[in-house]
């Protein structure tokens, strides 16, 4: 963000976990068939896991914007973790509304894939600005939307939503759920269902 004098003005920390290692690309944002022994559930809660790629999705954002601050854009990083926010978003719309809604927690699911939607627009948008070159304080607004977006999402989702994973969710959906988060990837193309987008094959 620029300040009157043209000068980039630092953003306020939100106090959401930083990304000072890259442990963050050898195990999530890295090719999920990689270090699959890193990401196997034993002892966990499927709500355990799903907050734990809300904070590395937002972690990584953050990063990305704390070097744009810097100065040092890095793009590769925020396009690796654009691929992993959809991958979340896929597995959620795909193993985990499903059944919620089903036990009867409609509202709550329409809003978060309304939400799903709003995300995906903002992740097109920024997809176009990299591959335009665009920077400045367009660049800038929208990298802090998706920031925003995110955490309001997360906070929503989290105690209203992620405790019916854990109880809601029959057996057989949980375990592909499981093998999903250690293999699996989104299928080319798959947008939300409210996108209002496609993107390309």
């Amino acid at each position: 963000m620029l300040s009157d004098n043209g000068n980039r003005t630092p953003r306020r920390r939100r106090q959401s976990p930083r990304l000072d290692q890259p442990d963050f690309h050898k195990t999530y944002l890295a090719d999920p068939q990689s270090d699959v022994e890193e990401h196997v559930m034993p002892d966990r809660v499927l709500s355990a896991e799903l907050m734990r790629q809300h904070r590395e999705i937002a972690a990584a954002i953050e990063c990305f914007v704390g070097k744009l601050d810097g100065g040092d854009r890095q793009p590769e990083l925020l396009r690796a973790t654009m691929d992993a926010l959809r991958r979340h978003i896929y597995l959620e719309e795909t193993f985990v509304f499903p059944p919620i809604r089903k036990a009867g927690i409609m509202k709550p699911v329409f809003v978060m894939m309304h939400e799903h939607g709003q995300l995906w627009r903002t992740m097109e948008a920024l997809t176009r600005l990299l591959a335009d070159r665009t920077g400045g304080p367009r660049f800038d607004a929208t990298c802090d939307q998706l920031l925003d977006q995110l955490h309001g999402h997360n906070f929503k989702e989290e105690p209203v939503v992620y405790l019916h994973a854990d109880y809601d969710l029959p057996p057989p959906t949980s375990a592909q759920l499981t093998r999903f988060v250690v293999t699996g990837r989104i299928p080319d193309g798959w947008v939300c269902q409210q996108a209002g987008t496609k993107r390309g094959r």
